[in-house]
């Protein structure tokens, strides 16, 4: 039996990578992480091969003309990340079910390619004040970037009605809680 691909999308900051991470821990779920690909440069405490495949962007442009990716984005000017498609692939193929941690439209890609195999939850802001607050306290953003993720931010958010689900993460376990059973209940399906 081949596996599931759950994805997750959300503007920076909205707290995604943090939900999923409490899934994970918690253990209800079977689920592997699907590890993305990016030509930026690891933040402090970042693993190449663990959170991300950090690639030069000489070889991120060779994989993107090679078609190794089943979703890229510019996200930003420069600054592209991926899915690989042999990272989604290998996993289902192996039985196990994948989670996404991926960029809005990406997402939307990402579905259209592999239909009812895959489910899409968007993480919502409780307002976009309140992710730009997020945004400064994280304490790794230029006040520049923080002005350049929260217009993306309004921007992303106007996809959220072509998402199986919205969750809104305006209380951390309350939104862990919604995702995880959006999760179980499509893995039995």
């Amino acid at each position: 039996m081949k596996g599931k691909i759950i994805i997750i999308s959300a503007p920076s900051g909205c707290g995604k990578s943090t939900i999923i991470g409490e899934i994970m821990d918690r253990g209800n779920v079977e689920l592997q992480f699907s590890v993305s690909a990016t030509n930026r440069l690891p933040r402090k405490g970042e693993t190449d091969g663990v959170n991300y495949y950090f690639l030069s962007t000489d070889d991120f442009l060779a994989k993107v003309a090679a078609n190794e990716f089943v979703e890229f984005e510019e996200v930003y000017p420069g600054r592209f990340y991926g899915t690989l498609k042999s990272e989604i692939v290998r996993t289902i193929e192996n039985g196990k079910n994948v989670v996404l941690d991926i960029d809005v439209k990406g997402g939307i890609n990402v579905k259209k390619l592999f239909g009812d195999t895959a489910v899409t939850i968007f993480i919502m802001p409780p307002s976009v004040q309140a992710l730009k607050e997020r945004l400064i306290n994280r304490g790794t953003d230029s006040p520049e970037v923080i002005k350049q993720r929260v217009e993306k931010a309004e921007y992303e958010i106007s996809f959220a009605g072509e998402y199986d689900y919205t969750v809104v993460n305006d209380n951390l376990e309350t939104a862990v809680d919604e995702v995880e059973k959006i999760i179980k209940d499509f893995i039995a399906k």
